[in-house]
C-alpha cells in the first residue's frame, strides 16, 4: 500500500466515524446582506427546460430576511400537454450564520430551511409535509437554487 493510498483510507475512515463533525466544520460563520439579497432559481431540465421555481430574498438586518417563494411542479398531463402545479408563500425568515429558517402558517406548519452554501448558491429543504405550506400537489421548495439576480427584489 502506498503512502497516498494509506492517507486516503485514513481520511475516509475518519469521515465515516466522525459523522456530523466533518459537516459542521463546513458551515460559514455568517453571510453578507449582498450575498443573500436577490432572486434565486431552481431551473428544470429536459422537457421542462424553461420552467423554474423562484425564491426572492431581501436582507432586512438584525437577523431577518424578507422572502417570497414562487414554486412549480411541472408535469405532462394525460393528453401530452405541459402543465404545472404551483405554490406560493411569503414572509420573514430568521438567519443565523449561513442558515435561514422560514416558518409560516397558523401553527408554524410550513418550515423551510435555506443554507447559503457559497455566494450565488443555496440549498433549500422543506421540513415536514408540503401541505403545511398550502402548495399544490407534489410542489416542494426542495432543491439547489442559483442566484440569477443580485438586485433588490420586488415584493407584492
Amino acid at each position: 500500500m502506498t503512502r497516498r493510498t494509506s492517507l486516503t483510507l485514513t481520511a475516509i475512515i475518519f469521515a465515516a466515524f466522525s459523522g456530523g463533525a466533518v459537516c459542521a466544520q463546513s458551515s460559514r460563520k455568517n453571510v453578507s446582506g449582498a450575498e443573500v439579497t436577490g432572486t434565486f432559481d431552481h431551473a428544470f431540465t429536459g422537457k421542462f427546460k424553461g420552467s423554474a421555481s423562484e425564491i426572492r430574498i431581501l436582507a432586512l438586518g438584525k437577523g431577518k430576511l424578507k422572502m417570497a417563494f414562487d414554486l412549480i411542479y411541472p408535469f405532462v398531463d394525460g393528453v401530452g400537454q405541459l402543465e404545472a402545479n404551483s405554490g406560493e408563500v411569503d414572509g420573514v425568515a430568521t438567519i443565523e450564520a449561513d442558515t435561514a429558517m422560514f416558518v409560516s402558517g397558523d401553527n408554524g406548519e410550513c418550515r423551510i430551511r435555506i443554507k447559503f452554501v457559497k455566494p450565488g448558491l443555496i440549498n433549500v429543504k422543506q421540513l415536514g409535509d408540503s401541505s403545511g405550506c398550502g402548495f399544490g400537489l407534489n410542489v416542494s421548495a426542495d432543491g439547489t437554487y442559483k442566484k440569477v439576480s443580485g438586485t433588490k427584489p420586488k415584493f407584492e
